[in-house]
């Protein structure tokens, strides 16, 4: 996801149907994600908000299942024992900046 500047990667900002359409996914699949606690987007209500970091992190996801073939199920128990950094093999200089990663860190929190 791009930076969009003046606006804090971490703020909640879209609805699921809007967050749904950047990342060119059925709003079904952010609930799934939900659902296996690979996310945790902010609740207002009975709402999902997802912040630009939300989306990062959902990108990251989506590579890590679709272009290396790691399931849902794997996914969750590989980020049980190793960050998604080193699954990725993602350079320290890259991650230390990366709103996947804190958007992970938030998600962790909540496990």
């Amino acid at each position: 996801m791009p930076e969009v500047p003046g606006v804090d990667p971490a703020r909640p900002l879209f609805a699921i149907g809007t967050a749904a359409d950047m990342l060119e996914v059925h709003p079904r699949t952010l609930r799934i994600y939900e659902a296996e606690g690979l996310v945790k987007p902010v609740r207002r209500g009975q709402r999902r908000i997802y912040s630009l970091d939300d989306l990062q992190w959902i990108t990251c996801l989506r590579a890590m299942i679709h272009d290396q073939g790691i399931s849902i199920a794997g996914l969750r128990q590989l980020l049980r024992y190793a960050p998604c950094w080193n699954i990725r093999n993602c350079p320290p200089e890259k991650r230390k900046d990366c709103s996947a990663w804190k958007a992970a860190e938030r998600a962790r929190e909540g496990m």
